[in-house]
């Protein structure tokens, strides 16, 4: 059970056992917690004194020893075409950022949660690498970054995507409870919800064996070792042979297609001969391909790839067979595209 720095019991983040376990423990019905739970994940309110349904004397009772959230929007921009970051802070004044991503005639509204602060793995085109690993985020702060985003702008979030700061796998147990808490609380659908890695062979393993899965996209950027490992020093410990051969068996016990993430960087992976080298690697692995055009930021001297590189890029892995898209840039004017976040406040 969560705590403020006053002591105070923290609401959000509880399952409808917790918040039952809370009320009995001051004397109150589970039809209470359940009252709770509806306001909390389905209304997203941030108060206690919001709970309308709930008597008078109950809500004080409940504000004596407990609050809903104590998690700070510390800065909230919002992009030119309806992104709306958020650098979120913590009661131990960490922060992260979360992103709110809106697409032109689509219902779905997908937030990108970051699941820790900073990152381990250095990968030389992401703003938050330079940032290095401080902590991993708790469930209930996973959660936070959703129920932020929904009692700011009341609307429902309908996707998720584990596409934030961090490396999901290296906090793996946090993850997967923060997303039983969304499948479950929420109500949003497993399918709808994405765990990115650049590629933890073992926890890779053991998500295999859970009895639920996430939609698995892997960060792979590029066709062959050497130029992987100058790119994404995770490469050196889980190289391209044996992750290909995981995810392999991956999809094999359960079934479920994974999506290959590829950063088109100007001059370094964009050319025919990387996407060639690329299809090769992917044959016989049930995946689909996610084209993402390099988003600039202060921390490298990377460069965009021309349209053209782009296009023949798709095209010749189209032609082995692969369901290829390329992601919307959503969120660049304002650091919140894809290898953008770093915390930066102004």
């Amino acid at each position: 059970m969560d705590t403020t720095n006053s002591n105070k019991i923290i609401l959000s983040g509880m399952s409808l056992d917790e918040l039952t376990a809370f009320t009995d423990s001051i004397g109150e019905s589970k039809y209470k917690a359940k009252q709770i739970h509806n306001w909390i994940y389905l209304k997203s309110v941030s108060d206690i004194s919001q709970m309308t349904d709930i008597s008078k004397s109950t809500r004080d009772k409940m504000s004596d020893i407990a609050v809903v959230t104590d998690v700070k929007i510390k800065n909230r921009q919002v992009s030119s075409d309806g992104t709306i970051k958020y650098l979120l802070q913590f009661s131990d004044g960490n922060c992260v950022e979360t992103v709110l991503m809106r697409f032109d005639n689509r219902a779905n509204l997908t937030a990108c949660v970051s699941s820790q602060v900073g990152c381990a793995c250095n990968c030389k085109f992401c703003a938050t690498a330079k940032l290095g690993f401080i902590r991993n985020l708790t469930p209930r702060e996973i959660i936070e970054q959703v129920l932020t985003i929904q009692r700011d702008t009341g609307l429902k979030v309908t996707n998720i995507v584990f596409m934030g700061q961090g490396e999901p796998l290296l906090n793996l147990d946090n993850v997967l409870s923060a997303i039983d808490i969304f499948n479950k609380d929420f109500v949003i659908g497993i399918r709808r919800l994405t765990v990115s890695t650049c590629g933890i062979i073992p926890q890779i393993k053991k998500l295999a064996q859970m009895d639920f899965q996430p939609t698995l996209a892997i960060s792979l950027h590029a066709p062959e070792h050497s130029l992987r490992a100058s790119l994404m020093p995770i490469e050196n410990k889980y190289n391209l042979d044996n992750l290909m051969q995981t995810l392999k068996d991956y999809v094999g016990d359960t079934g479920r297609r994974v999506t290959i993430e590829y950063t088109l960087i100007k001059g370094f992976n964009d050319t025919v001969d990387c996407a060639k080298k690329l299809a090769k690697l992917l044959i016989g692995l049930k995946a689909n391909i996610n084209l993402i055009i390099y988003n600039p930021n202060d921390k490298d001297d990377f460069e965009k790839p021309s349209k053209d590189s782009i296009q023949k890029f798709k095209y010749v892995l189209e032609q082995s067979g692969k369901k290829v898209t390329i992601r919307l840039e959503r969120g660049s004017d304002i650091d919140a595209a894809c290898g953008q976040l770093s915390n930066k406040y102004r």
